[in-house]
C-alpha cells in the first residue's frame, strides 16, 4: 500500500474551497504512489460477505450475527463515508430502533421509546475497542461532537440492543455501543483531510499509520474542528429586553482530539484526548438570555494497555488495564441581580482493570469468565460565583465497582443453541446485584434463525444524580437514597434470508422498567432533583430489509413501532415516539467513478413536558468520488435537504418546551492519501 499523510486545517472557509481542491490535486499528480482508500470498497466485497458479518459485542467474543443473543446492528467505515456522517449521533440515528435529540450543548440517545428529560445517555454503555468510555461521574456516554475519536477513525459500529448487564454491568441497559477504531495497516501511510461547509463550519484531520515487517503497528492522529453556527430564535425570549428572542453567535462549537493506538504481538496500547467547546444559546438553568459568557467545555483522555494470548487448552486469555479522567466547566450568565458569572464544574479520575478467559475444549461449548473492576479515585463537582467570589458547591466523593461474569454458549444440537450467562455485579452507591440473560437461537432453515431472549439489566444512580445539589433559584437539591433502576426484558426475533444478497429482520419486544429515575421539578421549592418515580413498560416491533447488488448498490430501510407507558399514571412517556423509519440507500453512479448515498428519517409525534411536537421526515444526500484523482477523494454533502423546520422535546432545564433544530446544511470534504 502506499504512504498516506493526513494534514488538516482547523479553519477553512468555504469559499477557498476550489483553490484548495486544485492544489489537492495537484499534490497528488506528484505522487508515484498508487491511492488505497482505508474503508472496504462496497462494489468489490462478495455479496454474502455483507450479509453474513460476524460481532463481538453481543457476548465479548466474535460469532455470526445469526448466533448472537442480540438483533446487532452494524456500521461499516464505507458507510460513514458514503452517507457523510459527522459524528457518532448522525451513525447512530441511522440505525434500527434508535433516534437522537440536541438540545444545542448535547446529543441524546434513544431507544424503543426511552429518551427521559436530564439523561445523559447513561442507559447505553459505550465501548471504543471493548474498552467502557462513560465517565465516572456522569456515566455519560458521549456521542456528539462531544465525542472524543473522529469519525474518519471508525472501522465499524456495532450495536448490540437490549439489557447487556450479564456480560458488562452498569449502564448496558437498552443496548451497548462497541466504535471498533481502524489501525496502522488501514492506513499504511500519511493522509489529509479538510472539510468546509454552512455557517462556517471546518474541520481538519492529520493521520498517519503504519505495519512494519515484524508485525507492529501504529496510528497516529489529530483532528481540529471549529462551527460558528447559526443565529437563533427562541419565540419564549421574544421581547426587546432580550435581543428580540434571538441568541447571535451563541451556537458556536469547537474542538480538537488526538488519538494513537499500536500493537506489537499479544500486546496493544490505546490512548486519546479531546477537548471540546460549546456556546450556549438557549438559556438553560434560568440563565440570563443571549449572553456570549455562557459555554461549556468537556475535556476527556482515556488510555488502555491489553494483552491477550491463546493457551495450549484450546483457551484464549486476555486482561487490559486501563485509566481515564473526564472534566467538566460551565460559565453560566446570571441576573442575580447584579449580572453574575457563575461557573459549574466537576471532575473524574479513574482506573481500571479486566481478565478474561475463553475456553473452547470442551465439546458442544464456549465458555467465558471475567472480574473487573474499577475504582474512581476522584469525583468532584464545585459549583461558584466568579466575582464576587461565593461557594454553593464544593463535594468530594470515590467509589468503585467490581463484577464476574459467566456465560456458555451451548450447542444443545445442531440447529439449536442456548447462550447462558450471569453477572454479579457490585458498585459502592447501591446494593450488589445478579443480571441473568437467556438466548435460544434456533436455525429453523438454512436461511433462517429464530431467537428467544430473556434478561435483565441495571444502570446505578450516579454522582451527579446522587450528589448535585445548588439551592440557588433553579438551581437543584441531591438525593443520596436513590436506587439503581432495573430492566427486564423479553424479545423474539426472527432473521430470514431472501436470497443470497437479501435478508429481513424481524423483533416483538416487551420492556419493564422500575425504579426508573427521573429529573423533575419539585413544586414546594422550585428546586430540580432525580426521584426513583415511576415504573415503566414498553412493547413494540421492528421490522428491517437489507439488500445488495452486484453492481455495488446497497439498501437498509427499517421501520420501527412502541408504545411505552408510566405505569403508575398510564400515560404515554415524554420524548417517545411511536413510529421511526429509516432508509439508506447508496449506489454508483453509472461508469464515473462516484458514489451518491440518500437518507431519509422519520421520527414520529413526541410528547413534550408540556405540549407535544409533531413527527418530521428528514432527508440528507452525499455524493462522493472513489477516486478523483490518484490519492485524492472528494464529497459533498446536503443535511435536511428540503429545509425542513422541526423541533425535539426540552428538558427540565429549559424554558423551550420544544428546542428548533438545524435547518439544510452543507459540507464539501476533501481527502488525500500519500
Amino acid at each position: 500500500m502506499p504512504n498516506q499523510l493526513i494534514c488538516s486545517l482547523s479553519s477553512l472557509p468555504l469559499r477557498r474551497i476550489g483553490g484548495l481542491c486544485a492544489f489537492a490535486v495537484a499534490m497528488a499528480g506528484q505522487s508515484d504512489a498508487q491511492a488505497v482508500s482505508s474503508e472496504l470498497d462496497l462494489a468489490a466485497l462478495p455479496i454474502e460477505q455483507l450479509l453474513t458479518l460476524e460481532v463481538y459485542s453481543a457476548s465479548k467474543f466474535v460469532q455470526k450475527v445469526s448466533d448472537a443473543p442480540s438483533a446487532v446492528s452494524v456500521v461499516s467505515a464505507a458507510d460513514i463515508k458514503a452517507f457523510g456522517w459527522r459524528t457518532l449521533a448522525d451513525i447512530l440515528r441511522s440505525m434500527r430502533g434508535l433516534y437522537v435529540t440536541n438540545d444545542r450543548n448535547y446529543s441524546y440517545l434513544g431507544a424503543r421509546g426511552f429518551l427521559r428529560p436530564g439523561d445523559y445517555n447513561t442507559r447505553f454503555l459505550l465501548l471504543v475497542d471493548g474498552v467502557r468510555n462513560n465517565d465516572a461521574l456522569y456515566d455519560q456516554a458521549s456521542i456528539g461532537s462531544e465525542f472524543m475519536l473522529d469519525v474518519d477513525l471508525i472501522e465499524r459500529v456495532e450495536f448490540a440492543p437490549g439489557p447487556g448487564s450479564s456480560i458488562y454491568g452498569a449502564n448496558a441497559f437498552f443496548g451497548v455501543i462497541n466504535i471498533i477504531t481502524k489501525r496502522g495497516r488501514d492506513l499504511h501511510g500519511a493522509q489529509a483531510s479538510v472539510q468546509a461547509g454552512s455557517y462556517g463550519a471546518s474541520k481538519a484531520r492529520a493521520s498517519y499509520g503504519m505495519r512494519g515487517e515484524n508485525g507492529a503497528e501504529w496510528l497516529l492522529s489529530a483532528s481540529a474542528f471549529h462551527d460558528r453556527g447559526a443565529d437563533l430564535y427562541f419565540r419564549e425570549f421574544d421581547s426587546p429586553a432580550t435581543n428580540n428572542g434571538i441568541a447571535r453567535n451563541l451556537d458556536y462549537d469547537r474542538g480538537n482530539s488526538v488519538f494513537v493506538k499500536g500493537a506489537l504481538g499479544p500486546f496493544s496500547l490505546s490512548a486519546a484526548h479531546s477537548e471540546r467547546t460549546k456556546g450556549i444559546p438557549t438559556a438553560s438553568f434560568s440563565q440570563a438570555f443571549n449572553d456570549p459568557r455562557s459555554y461549556s467545555v468537556d475535556t476527556q483522555s482515556v488510555i488502555d494497555f491489553g494483552y491477550r494470548t491463546t493457551l495450549a487448552d484450546q483457551s484464549e486469555f486476555s486482561s487490559r488495564l486501563y485509566g481515564g479522567r473526564y472534566d467538566y466547566r460551565g460559565d453560566y450568565a446570571y441576573d442575580y441581580p447584579p449580572l453574575t458569572i457563575n461557573r459549574d464544574g466537576a471532575g473524574a479520575r479513574w482506573w481500571g482493570a479486566e481478565a478474561k478467559l475463553m475456553v473452547t475444549r470442551y465439546a458442544d461449548h464456549k465458555l467465558i469468565g471475567g472480574v473487573e473492576y474499577q475504582q474512581d479515585y476522584r469525583r468532584d463537582q464545585f459549583n461558584f460565583d466568579l466575582d464576587p467570589y461565593s461557594a454553593y458547591l464544593d463535594d468530594h466523593r470515590t467509589g468503585n465497582r467490581a463484577g464476574v461474569y459467566l456465560q456458555d454458549e451451548i450447542a444443545l444440537r445442531n440447529d439449536l443453541l442456548l447462550n447462558a450467562g450471569i453477572r454479579y455485579d457490585h458498585i459502592s452507591s447501591t446494593d450488589g446485584t445478579f443480571n441473568p440473560r437467556l438466548a435460544l437461537i434456533y436455525k429453523a432453515a438454512p436461511a433462517t434463525t429464530l431467537k428467544a431472549l430473556y434478561g435483565t439489566a441495571f444502570r446505578a444512580p450516579n454522582a451527579y444524580e446522587m450528589y448535585y445539589e445548588v439551592l440557588s433559584a433553579g438551581g437543584q437539591k441531591s438525593n443520596p437514597d436513590l436506587k439503581a433502576e432495573r430492566i427486564r426484558t423479553y424479545e423474539l426475533i426472527a432473521e430470514h434470508h431472501l436470497a443470497a444478497d437479501a435478508r429481513i429482520t424481524t423483533s416483538l419486544f416487551r420492556n419493564t422498567v422500575s425504579d426508573l429515575i427521573t429529573q423533575t421539578m419539585d413544586p414546594s421549592d422550585g428546586l430540580l432533583v432525580f426521584r426513583n418515580l415511576s415504573r415503566a413498560r414498553a412493547h413494540g416491533a421492528e421490522l428491517e430489509f437489507e439488500k445488495a447488488w452486484s453492481g455495488g448498490t446497497r439498501l437498509r430501510t427499517s421501520y420501527s413501532w412502541q408504545i411505552t407507558r408510566d405505569e403508575l399514571t398510564d400515560t404515554e412517556l415524554a420524548n417517545s415516539p411511536r413510529h421511526l423509519a429509516k432508509l439508506n440507500l447508496s449506489a454508483p453512479v453509472f461508469q464515473l467513478g462516484w458514489r451518491v448515498g440518500l437518507e431519509g428519517q422519520y421520527v414520529g409525534r413526541r410528547k413534550t413536558l408540556s405540549s407535544e411536537t409533531g413527527g418530521y421526515w428528514l432527508a440528507n444526500l452525499t455524493l462522493s468520488s472513489m477516486r478523483l484523482a490518484p490519492g485524492v477523494e472528494l464529497s459533498a454533502s446536503a443535511y435536511n435537504l428540503f429545509d425542513r423546520r422541526y423541533a425535539d422535546p426540552g428538558a427540565e432545564e429549559h424554558v423551550q418546551d420544544a428546542i428548533v433544530q438545524d435547518g439544510r446544511t452543507l459540507r464539501l470534504k476533501l481527502l488525500i492519501d500519500f
